[in-house]
């Protein structure tokens, strides 16, 4: 009996450590910081937003103190795609309040994350969201404090002052009513 009990509570002890939320994950700049400056490359998407592919520029300082959406990921997941084309709608309905957001690639290599920018930006068929390659492209920018166990990190902020963030340790995880309600935080 003491071994069938010492087993159930090891199952009982692994089966939580698995179900740990991924909204758990602290990755980004949290509700009430100020949002730097960073660089980054475009490298496909938001035809008309004045900006060329190849160009190196600050989205960050384009955008403004307007309500901004800056996603910073590794993984293409459906899930993933689902975000970006529902931030793209979000951008399109919310013109008047010039919601603005843009994809942050990151990656181990340049070329890689490069790739899978652009094959995220073919996929989601977005037509509002830039997708680029940020400088500093393995982990993002040092000052933003992007976990490198988070293979998605979402900061929304408005005024250039953070209100939301959202984190998730797998693209198959990212919560999209939620990310997209937390809009709100952002759209006064």
């Amino acid at each position: 009996m003491k071994q069938f009990t010492t087993g159930v509570v090891a199952i009982a002890v692994l089966a939580s450590a698995s179900f740990v939320s991924a909204e758990e994950v602290k990755s980004g700049l949290q509700a009430g910081a100020f949002i730097d400056a960073f660089y980054v490359t475009k490298l496909a998407g938001a035809d008309d937003d004045q900006v060329s592919v190849g160009q190196n520029l600050c989205y960050r300082c384009k955008n403004g103190a307007r309500p901004q959406v800056m996603v910073f990921t590794r993984s293409s997941d459906e899930k993933v795609v689902k975000l970006v084309q529902a931030l793209d709608a979000a951008i399109t309905k919310n013109s008047d309040k010039q919601l603005r957001a843009f994809v942050n690639y990151l990656g181990d290599g340049k070329s890689t994350a490069k790739q899978n920018a652009e094959k995220l930006a073919k996929t989601s068929k977005a037509k509002s969201v830039p997708f680029v390659l940020p400088n500093e492209f393995e982990n993002g920018p040092d000052n933003y404090g992007i976990n490198a166990k988070a293979e998605v990190t979402v900061i929304m902020a408005e005024g250039g002052k953070v209100k939301a963030n959202h984190a998730f340790t797998s693209g198959k995880e990212v919560k999209v009513d939620a990310v997209i309600a937390d809009l709100a935080k952002i759209l006064n």
